[in-house]
């Protein structure tokens, strides 16, 4: 893709606005890439608006999702903010990081992981695959059937996950086991949760633009009901929030607001 010259932010017409985008589901389909319409939708918005994205998942899996083999995704947003602002980034230079595991300690970060692969190793599911816990700089995501699982497995065990609540009844189980660690349990995507510290879910990335003179910070995302990892972010009095079922949800409502 072709990067549009950037507008500087006091040139644009609402440069006191803040839009922030959740990816999964509301950018991309769950773990694809976002479509070239979306991309030049954001790159129409960034002319008029202030824009950032604030996923889950690490930097490169952002990368993936939303940038190019030619292009950084951090310099296609204002903000970019991976694993909930953990690691921040504000006109392509990076902001103070975080780390989960300095936070937790190692020896409770073992108890932990141990106990969640003994209890995906007695689950009792259709398929599993690989990579069951992966640790990142500010969290930790769980999944039941393995990050490996190709796209129709996802699809497949995320339409087996709403009949059964295996990660909803994964949760409680840990939230009972480790209730003074002062953790926090987010289930997202198709296939997995994540794990952080509590106050480390989307709304730790507002930190990073709460003196940035913003009148209004608008978040879109998909997963905004109680339990879903963009729930904290869209019930917070900082932000106006708007639950979207897909891109071209995200599509229709930026259209409508802001004229593109």
């Amino acid at each position: 893709m072709t990067l549009s010259a950037v507008v500087p932010i006091d040139q644009r017409p609402n440069k006191d606005i803040l839009v922030l985008f959740d990816v999964d589901g509301t950018l991309t389909p769950a773990r694809q890439d976002a479509s070239p319409e979306t991309l030049q939708l954001l790159q129409d918005l960034r002319k008029k608006v202030v824009i950032g994205f604030v996923g889950g998942s690490d930097l490169p899996k952002q990368q993936e999702q939303l940038g190019a083999s030619d292009v950084n995704v951090v310099d296609m947003f204002d903000y970019a903010f991976a694993e909930n602002g953990l690691t921040a980034y504000h006109m392509s230079k990076q902001l103070a990081s975080q780390s989960f595991i300095n936070w937790l300690g190692e020896g409770k970060y073992k108890d932990l992981v141990n106990f969640i692969l003994h209890y995906v190793a007695d689950m009792d599911i259709p398929i599993k695959r690989g990579t069951f816990v992966e640790f990142r700089n500010g969290m930790i995501n769980v999944s039941p059937i393995g990050r490996n699982a190709s796209t129709q497995e996802r699809n497949d065990f995320e339409k087996f996950d709403k009949e059964t609540q295996v990660r909803a009844k994964f949760v409680e189980k840990l939230k009972e086991r480790f209730a003074d660690y002062g953790l926090t349990y987010s289930i997202g995507g198709q296939i997995s949760f994540d794990v952080f510290p509590a106050g480390w879910d989307k709304t730790y990335c507002l930190q990073h633009v709460q003196d940035a003179g913003f009148k209004e910070i608008h978040f879109f995302g998909d997963k905004t009901y109680k339990g879903g990892n963009d729930y904290e972010i869209y019930e917070d009095d900082r932000t106006i929030g708007h639950t979207v079922e897909s891109p071209a949800d995200t599509a229709r409502i930026l259209k409508e607001l802001f004229k593109i």
